[in-house]
């Protein structure tokens, strides 16, 4: 999933970088190649991460009943992005985008390393690292990749599809190797290879360090010298005692891996509550932005609903895809995790088929609300139709076609199309001027709450049928778009000047 950045006037990239990379700044390419690798370590690790949870101990898994592997990846998914709320502040208050990427690949690949090591330990303090990591990369990358442009440049949206092309290229290539590997050697080969394409991520962004804008170690807003000190000496407390309390409250048997999910549940509902109460109730936000505010609701909400479904495509449906799917397309076999590659594939394909129809319709083309409403439906459809394949086969031996799972994918990729790209430019547009540079973090906790959802939700998974879990699940995915739909004309005249 790609992400838009602000609009704050740019250190421009060295003289001669302009237009080297199809017509980009040189920056691009740099930005991109460390996207396409992190993207390859992180969905390459999160395919097969369900699976390993699953699996039985004696094959090298973490035996796992199915529900409760799905609710755990589903609880790293919540820690990751609220993490990146942090990781938005630190980089612009304290490290600076550039550390702030830095160190977070760093902790990254370090997190990668410690999964590759077989022990039940090392598989939570990786996960842990990871999160660390990845809230710190993740926001600050699309910050850099604002910041290799002017506001005004005509060419910047062509280059946020390309860096998008780069997130989903990672996407299709890291399952297929981390795949390869946990079905042919050990799911800790799997996270290795997960580590290794972190660690050439890095090491082609250091290279490329003086073709970016903003580099400078400083961050862009930073904090006066005595305050900075005192927020970086809180920052090492704070962590310090969360990780000893933890500690210590694990070692005396009260946090259960189950409290520890439901806490991060709690946060993540928490966290965007508190978070609009504040937007709603400021003083510096103006009573024409508070109205722009009160539809953003409305597609906050929706972009919630889309992505409990969308994540799943890393959980249920790949648990779905091991034990209720056919691994052969044509006479070829291949790891189920692998069906997770057919995401990243088809956003890959059908991003730049989608700009072109939008382009050709021009002004005739839906409104954001309705793009994203269509998003809405499309992910609750390939939900749907896992009822199919799943209905009136008692035998547990039965194996749906690929087709069916491959025709999830591809309507769950269309509709990750249509309401991302949307969704993030309505967020820029939406948010008032004194919050312009936390509507990331807005963004960020429409994913962290559909993950705390779903890490609740996944637990029927296993418990009911098959077609129970995805027909119910993906038949309120299909009304929440649809009333989406029915608010059109209020969101219309309400989100001016979003078109």
């Amino acid at each position: 999933m790609s992400h838009t950045a602000t609009d704050t006037e740019p250190a421009q990239p060295p003289p001669g970088d302009d237009h080297a990379f199809f017509g980009q700044p040189r920056g691009l390419m740099t930005l991109s190649g460390l996207e396409v690798w992190e993207r390859f370590s992180f969905l390459g690790m999160q395919a097969i991460l369900v699976l390993y949870f699953a699996d039985t101990v004696s094959n090298g898994g973490m035996g796992m009943a199915a529900g409760t592997a799905a609710s755990v990846s589903a609880a790293y998914g919540t820690l990751v992005y609220l993490v990146s709320v942090a990781g938005g502040w630190l980089a612009d208050r304290i490290l600076g985008s550039y550390r702030a990427v830095l160190y977070g690949g760093i902790l990254i690949a370090i997190g990668h390393y410690a999964m590759a090591v077989p022990t039940n330990a090392m598989t939570w303090v990786g996960l842990g690292l990871i999160s660390a990591g990845t809230g710190l990369l993740k926001p600050n990358v699309a910050t850099m990749v604002g910041k290799l442009y002017r506001t005004d440049d005509e060419r910047r949206d062509a280059g946020f599809a390309l860096y998008y092309m780069g997130i989903n290229i990672g996407a299709f290539l890291g399952p297929l190797v981390t795949g390869w590997l946990g079905d042919h050697a050990s799911w800790h080969w799997g996270f290795s290879a997960a580590a290794f394409g972190m660690t050439l991520g890095l090491i082609q962004y250091v290279l490329g360090r003086r073709h970016l804008a903003g580099r400078r170690n400083t961050a862009e807003f930073a904090l006066a010298p005595a305050p900075m000190r005192r927020a970086v000496r809180l920052i090492v407390i704070g962590v310090v005692v969360v990780a000893a309390l933890a500690t210590a409250l694990a070692l005396a048997g009260w946090l259960t891996m189950g409290r520890f999910v439901d806490l991060l549940t709690l946060i993540s509902v928490i966290a965007p509550v508190v978070y609009f109460v504040v937007m709603f109730r400021s003083p510096r936000v103006s009573a024409e932005e508070r109205g722009r505010l009160r539809p953003y609701v409305v597609l906050f909400l929706a972009s919630v609903v889309f992505n409990f479904i969308l994540f799943q495509a890393y959980s249920t449906m790949m648990l779905l895809a091991s034990a209720n799917a056919r691994t052969e397309i044509l006479g070829f076999h291949f790891p189920a995790s692998w069906y997770a590659s057919a995401l990243g594939a088809f956003e890959v394909a059908l991003a730049p088929v989608v700009a072109a129809v939008w382009a050709k319709m021009g002004p005739r083309q839906p409104h954001a609300s309705n793009k994203i409403a269509i998003g809405v439906i499309l992910g609750g459809l390939s939900f749907l139709l896992m009822v199919l394949p799943t209905s009136g086969h008692s035998d547990d031996t039965y194996k749906m076609a690929a087709w069916w799972i491959v025709g999830s994918y591809l309507l769950l990729g269309l509709g990750d199309i249509l309401l991302e790209t949307s969704g993030m430019s309505a967020t820029t547009k939406l948010a008032p001027k004194a919050f312009a540079s936390q509507t990331m973090a807005l963004w960020f906790l429409s994913l962290a709450l559909a993950n705390g959802i779903q890490a609740q939700i996944v637990k029927l998974y296993g418990e009911v049928s098959n077609p129970a879990y995805f027909g119910v699940n993906g038949a309120i995915a299909v009304v929440a778009g649809l009333a989406v739909v029915a608010a059109a004309p209020w969101l219309k005249r309400t989100m001016h000047p979003v078109r």
